[in-house]
């Protein structure tokens, strides 16, 4: 069971990160064919090729039929087309979906971009607000959510980290140093990487740790910036995958795992579900951990990061503040992790950040990732996590 290794990432596309967008807006739509675009020209593929799309349900130009609304408006013609809801998993799962469609043989070429810069507002005639009601996900009426964690005041994602960071505190001891660490190594790569939003902003555990308490014990700098910014991936099948441009970047493995929707109902909320998703990944691609030559660990939160290398297996549990402090996680480091800055540091551009730990694993394993090139970069593992630990996927990526 599983991928033959037999797809590639092929092209890349990232909107730049900003916090105050300059410049015309765009419609979603508008910025989807504009990344699609972009990542078929660093591919070297003719849009005409393209016969498989992935979108996410938030396309804000359709409710319902969004591979289709996407698909006419690109004058595309496909044999494959995909919503992904995950969050922040979202990206990692329309890679491992797209590398199945087309091992399957059901298309050649396949689109995935996440749009995330701001857009025209639509008008609102009933004034009601956007977004988020009550500041959580599921407020529809009958949803657990609705029933048993708003009124409680259970609804936003700091509250959430926080509550997991106290109970890992309380089970494995917590190292604020140690977290602290991991943003500083991931600012040295914001540093090395124009691109990050945090570029030439360099920081030191003191400042982490002495920035304002947000979430006992998060503080500010251990929580992701939100940016607006946007990406995609164009992967291809076998031969058309060595006809492009760059050296292909081969999907070995994934694995996928969803218990809850919020941490309530989690039997036990420090053991995630990258866990079980890391370990179908490594089983697939018949790779050891002591293979990987680089990580992209999705980090909305340092937590996030500390559970993810204990749960993946790259140490063992209750270890993860000690394997950060006797590891350097910079691109110069024995143990590259998040080497484009990470959401932390170069921005978290919506779902699109989740797809910006695919685009630097991929540009990693092209070898083109400039001054913060890994030496040896051949084998990448990358994580995507959405909602509160709550969907994860892991995908292992190979250079050619």
């Amino acid at each position: 069971m599983g991928l033959r290794g037999e797809a590639a990432i092929v092209g890349i596309a990232e909107l730049k990160p900003e916090r105050r967008p300059q410049g015309p807006f765009k419609l979603p739509i508008e910025q989807w064919a504009d990344l699609a675009k972009r990542a078929l020209d660093d591919a070297g593929i003719s849009p005409r090729e393209v016969n498989g799309i992935c979108s996410s349900s938030s396309i804000r130009e359709a409710s319902m039929f969004v591979p289709a609304t996407i698909s006419e408006y690109l004058g595309t013609k496909v044999n494959f087309a995909e919503v992904v809801d995950l969050g922040g998993a979202t990206a990692a799962g329309m890679v491992w979906r797209a590398a199945a469609a087309i091992e399957l043989g059901v298309c050649d070429v396949v689109v995935c971009a996440l749009p995330s810069m701001p857009g025209p507002q639509p008008p609102q005639a009933d004034g009601r607000p956007r977004g988020m009601g009550f500041g959580a996900s599921s407020a529809n009426f009958g949803s657990p959510q609705a029933e048993f964690d708003i009124p409680y005041g259970n609804v936003a994602q700091n509250c959430s980290y926080a509550m997991i960071a106290q109970r890992y505190a309380a089970v494995y001891g917590y190292d604020p140093w140690a977290m602290a660490k991991i943003c500083v190594d991931q600012r040295t790569n914001a540093c090395a990487n124009p691109a990050a939003i945090f570029y030439g902003q360099p920081i030191t555990a003191d400042d982490v740790l002495a920035s304002p308490m947000i979430a006992d014990p998060l503080h500010m700098l251990e929580i992701v910036m939100p940016v607006s910014g946007g990406a995609a991936v164009v992967l291809a099948g076998k031969e058309r995958a060595r006809r492009a441009k760059h050296r292909p970047v081969w999907v070995r493995g994934f694995g996928e795992h969803l218990e809850i929707k919020t941490p309530t109902y989690a039997e036990d909320i420090v053991k995630t579900p990258v866990g079980p998703a890391a370990e179908m990944a490594f089983a697939m691609a018949g790779a050891r951990r002591s293979d990987i030559d680089l990580v992209s660990l999705y980090d909305c939160y340092t937590i996030t990061v500390l559970l993810t290398l204990e749960d993946a297996g790259f140490c063992a549990k209750g270890e993860g503040a000690k394997f950060i402090k006797e590891h350097d996680l910079t691109y110069k480091g024995d143990f590259p992790c998040n080497t484009h800055g990470g959401q932390l540091s170069f921005g978290q551009a919506g779902l699109a950040g989740g797809m910006s730990h695919v685009t630097e694993a991929t540009r990693q394993l092209q070898q083109r990732a400039g001054e913060n090139q890994v030496p040896k970069a051949d084998l990448a593992f990358v994580s995507g996590t959405g909602g509160v630990m709550s969907e994860q996927a892991a995908l292992l990526l190979q250079g050619d």
